[in-house]
């Protein structure tokens, strides 16, 4: 009796432990949760600013944070970032502090951060002397035919010979580039935008950073003009765009708002219109398109009704570097264009009530819709080709849900087939010298490691190429169109290079992450084959 009554009562003991603890552990939860701000500013914010903007660090903002899943930021809390100055702290904090502190990110500042011209100007850093470098490269390959390669799993870029499919050079970048790296005419010069808002001015030919300034807190993309002349920033936070000089110098701002100030938006994204001398900028919340000319003849804007032009009614705007808006139904997001540019496909976004994307047609010389486009689920418009097909041209897009690519005649605007592929895929590339196109299907949990061939003769699948259980994705061709790099998309990745004709592996270089690629010839050409 004794030894069970014994046992009965470390039993107890144990049980009322185990229940202490956990009461502790539930109990020390809300309180860390309440002490993340003290947290931040004790750990955080020298690197991450007090406010979340960024400062040596990059900016932790909900808008900065939409691709880094919260187990990913407890991960990075905990150990720290390779090839960064980000440290762990798993030895600082407890598991319950790491939580919170990786939860209390995720939420909007508030007050929220401002961002003003004023701080766009201070923001701004030039490297002494880089204007008087030679205007020829210190290194020897085809400057016309180099790759610069974004290496996001340890922000890095690479400058990769596209004839020898060698790493020139190699350099840190700015945390989380997006939208893809802009080219002056020249390609001498490289642009970069990143996420928390700075754009980086790089000379290729001479391996240096020219300049940098931060255009926003949460930026979405940034285009080049045509002429080289002019860098326009598109912005999450704050609602504008924001226009500078080749060097980077500030030109203006402009509120993202409607003609009667009463709603701002999120801008999406925005591009060059080269053969029109201006850029297009895409609304998130609002249903308008810009068009902001660079062209100092561009005639003048007319907002609203113009009553007595003698009486001086409706004064108009001048054209150069102001808004010229296009009024629609609803806003578009994800823009492509035709070769001409006077035509711009937009997609829309899944409705709140369940209604799905759609996709239209808009023509920007008279600033209205002028078709729908019959393509459901949720296309990616922005990574969609052009090429000739049976007298015509027709875009090739792919598409975020659906397992297909649809080919509309951009003639009619009337679809001419859909080609099914082995699951979702984000981006698809050509060129003017293969009969292929090539798709990956990265968005798919199946598929994801398959690039699929489509013949633009017959739009249909001929081939695949498979990196069994990795992700496979982003293709770029030479300048000659002879070669296909592709990217294995994770942190231990590479990229491989096939030949266009055969279809056989050439070459696999090591990178971490390598996210895009871009040629610099088929960039400033403005290739069908690729993005713009």
């Amino acid at each position: 009796m004794r030894r069970r009554a014994l046992k009965l009562l470390l039993a107890a003991a144990v049980v009322w432990i185990g229940w202490d603890v956990a009461h502790a552990q539930a109990a020390s939860e809300p309180a860390a949760a309440l002490a993340a701000p003290v947290l931040y500013t004790t750990h955080c914010a020298a690197c991450h600013g007090a406010q979340r903007t960024g400062a040596m660090g990059p900016a932790l903002l909900p808008e900065s944070l939409e691709r880094l899943r919260p187990a990913e930021a407890r991960k990075v809390i905990a150990q720290g970032r390779p090839a960064t100055q980000m440290a762990g702290f798993a030895d600082k904090l407890s598991a319950a502090e790491i939580d919170a502190l990786a939860a209390w990110v995720y939420q909007p500042v508030n007050p929220a951060p401002a961002w003003s011209e004023a701080d766009i100007r201070a923001s701004r850093e030039e490297t002494p002397g880089a204007a008087k470098l030679p205007a020829k490269p210190v290194w020897r390959a085809d400057p016309m035919n180099l790759f610069v390669v974004v290496e996001g799993g340890d922000h890095h870029v690479s400058l990769v010979d596209g004839d020898r499919f060698e790493v020139i050079h190699r350099f840190a970048s700015r945390y989380a580039l997006h939208g893809g790296p802009k080219f002056t005419p020249d390609g001498r010069y490289v642009f970069f935008g990143s996420r928390d808002g700075w754009i980086t001015k790089y000379d290729l030919w001479n391996l240096t950073v020219v300049a940098e300034v931060r255009a926003g807190l949460n930026m979405r993309n940034i285009a080049v003009s045509g002429d080289g002349r002019w860098v326009m920033a598109a912005n999450y936070l704050p609602k504008t765009v924001a226009l500078f000089d080749a060097e980077l110098k500030l030109v203006k701002t402009i509120p993202a708002q409607t003609l009667d100030g009463k709603q701002a938006s999120r801008v999406s994204a925005v591009y060059d219109a080269a053969p029109r001398h201006s850029f297009v900028v895409a609304m998130k919340d609002i249903p308008e398109v810009w068009e902001i000319s660079y062209d100092p003849k561009a005639e003048p804007i007319h907002d609203g009704y113009v009553h007595d032009y003698k009486m001086g009614e409706a004064i108009a705007t001048p054209g150069f570097l102001n808004p010229r808006r296009t009024v629609l139904d609803e806003p578009l997001d994800d823009f492509f264009f035709d070769q001409g540019y006077r035509h711009l496909l937009g997609a829309t976004r899944p409705k709140a009530d369940g209604q799905g994307a759609s996709a239209q047609v808009v023509n920007l010389d008279i600033r209205r819709k002028v078709a729908d486009l019959p393509i459901a689920g949720m296309p990616h418009l922005g990574s969609g080709i052009t090429f000739g097909w049976n007298g015509t041209t027709v875009l090739a897009s792919p598409n975020l849900k659906g397992g297909a690519i649809d080919v509309i005649d951009m003639k009619t605007w009337k679809p001419v087939k859909t080609i099914p592929t082995p699951g979702p895929g984000f981006f698809m590339r050509s060129h003017e010298a293969t009969p292929y196109a090539w798709t990956d299907s990265m968005m798919s949990p199946t598929a994801k490691d398959t690039l699929t061939l489509i013949d633009k003769a017959t739009l249909s699948p001929v081939a695949t190429i498979r990196e069994p259980g990795k992700t496979l994705a982003h293709v770029e061709f030479t300048k000659d169109g002879r070669y296909a790099l592709a990217s294995v998309w994770e942190l231990d990745g590479a990229l491989v290079v096939y030949d266009a004709r055969t279809l056989k592996e050439v070459k696999r270089l090591p990178m971490s992450k390598p996210v895009g690629k871009y040629n610099v010839w088929n960039k400033i050409t403005r290739s069908e084959g690729t993005s713009h």
